[in-house]
């Protein structure tokens, strides 16, 4: 295990990656005391194993129904957006074209 003040491993970071990745542990400094590890990586190998969770998650016998509250908001009842209305549609503002001046 190496240590290095972060003025030392910012000047040579990319020299002390290649350490990390090479297996050295790496420990960066600051004011003499350290505050992060630079290690390697490590790749998971091998499948995921499928179906971990089962038997385990239930769901509630109604889960799937439709929900009479929900479609009373989404399909019509006393709660919709107002249509919006861009500033070109306001009533008594005709758009006028812009023609170029001669």
């Amino acid at each position: 295990m190496e240590t290095y003040n972060i003025h030392e491993a910012k000047t040579h970071f990319s020299r002390l990656v290649d350490a990390a990745a090479a297996g050295v542990e790496i420990i960066i400094a600051k004011a003499g005391k350290p505050v992060a590890k630079l290690v390697p990586v490590t790749a998971v190998s091998g499948a995921r194993k499928l179906g971990a969770l089962a038997g385990k998650v239930h769901e509630a016998p109604g889960c799937w129904e439709p929900d009479s509250e929900i479609e009373e908001l989404f399909y019509g009842g006393a709660i919709e957006p107002a249509p919006v209305r861009h500033v070109a549609e306001r009533p008594g503002r005709a758009r006028r074209s812009r023609k170029p001046k001669k």
